[in-house]
């Protein structure tokens, strides 16, 4: 009987102990990438800009023939079936995000196929440097490198900025996937109810930024976990793949300030540039005086 007792007695032990590891590892796992995201913070600073800036008419049409491109190129490089091409996925997602048309979607997928006649796009990145002495990740689609290559460099000349060699400043950007939910109106228990249901799915990063939440993901899991959110009924504002910088350069002077978020709005502007990442933090004091 007491050897029988020991049993029990032990089971229960183990059990018990085991939750509480599992407990332990949880906690050290929140506080983990609490701490993370303080580091991580300032990191995409142009992509919150982004979305808090309006979208007029002509950007909206540039944006619709950007994520075509996309489509075309991700369709290309992987297939035209998006359940074994992730990117192609992540492209048609960005379209349904932006309200483009199924038969525009259908047409880019087809272009990028060659089924569908249509000018042969490639994908180049540019690195360079702008004002304060920030590092650029400019990402194009173009069908004619050399008049780009010059577009860029001209943009770039103009902002106080230079292109930058192969490999300037690429090594300190990694990519990742990138959602983004609105939080106003989300309150404390229902952030943190987010970040663990986020973790749970293959989040490896989750920022509480105050009036929105930022997760980031490897590229490759990034449509399961905004599956995973969206099945639970959380409404995502945007998700895509950015390079994100593993050091930023801190700008405090406004004039330099706005001379970057000219020169960034400008090389968004140009209709063959799908991308453009940096690793600037500017003070949130300072931009509301920018007019962002």
């Amino acid at each position: 009987m007491a050897t029988e007792n020991n049993k029990i007695f032990c089971g229960l032990f183990l059990f018990i102990t085991s939750l509480n590891v599992n407990f332990l590892l949880k906690c050290r796992y929140v506080r983990g990438y609490k701490t993370w995201s303080k580091i991580m913070s300032g990191h995409s600073k142009w992509h919150q800009i982004k979305h808090k800036k309006a979208v007029t008419d002509k950007k909206r049409g540039q944006i619709f023939t950007k994520v075509a491109r996309m489509i075309s190129i991700a369709a290309r490089e992987g297939g035209e079936d998006p359940e074994m091409n992730y990117r192609l996925r992540l492209a048609i997602d960005k379209a349904k995000e932006i309200n483009m048309p199924k038969d525009g979607i259908k047409k880019a997928i087809l272009r990028g196929t060659g089924k569908l006649a249509g000018v042969r796009l490639e994908k180049v990145t540019y690195e360079g440097y702008g004002p304060g002495g920030i590092a650029l990740l400019i990402d194009v689609l173009t069908d004619n490198k050399n008049r780009t290559s010059a577009e860029v460099k001209s943009i770039l000349t103009k902002g106080s900025g230079k292109m930058g060699g192969s490999g300037s400043v690429s090594w300190m950007f990694s990519q990742k996937g990138v959602i983004n939910i609105e939080a106003k109106d989300i309150n404390q228990e229902e952030k943190e109810n987010i970040e663990l249901l986020a973790i749970d799915s293959g989040a490896e990063d989750v920022k509480d930024q105050e009036d929105s939440i930022e997760i980031n993901t490897k590229p490759q899991e990034l449509h399961k976990v905004k599956k995973v959110l969206e099945d639970e009924g959380i409404k995502i504002s945007s998700s895509e793949i950015l390079s994100i910088p593993s050091q930023t350069v801190k700008i405090e002077n406004e004039n330099i300030a706005r001379q970057i978020l000219k020169l960034m709005d400008n090389l968004e502007d140009s209709e063959e540039i799908s991308a453009v990442h940096s690793n600037f933090d500017i003070e949130d004091k300072i931009l509301e005086t920018q007019k962002v």
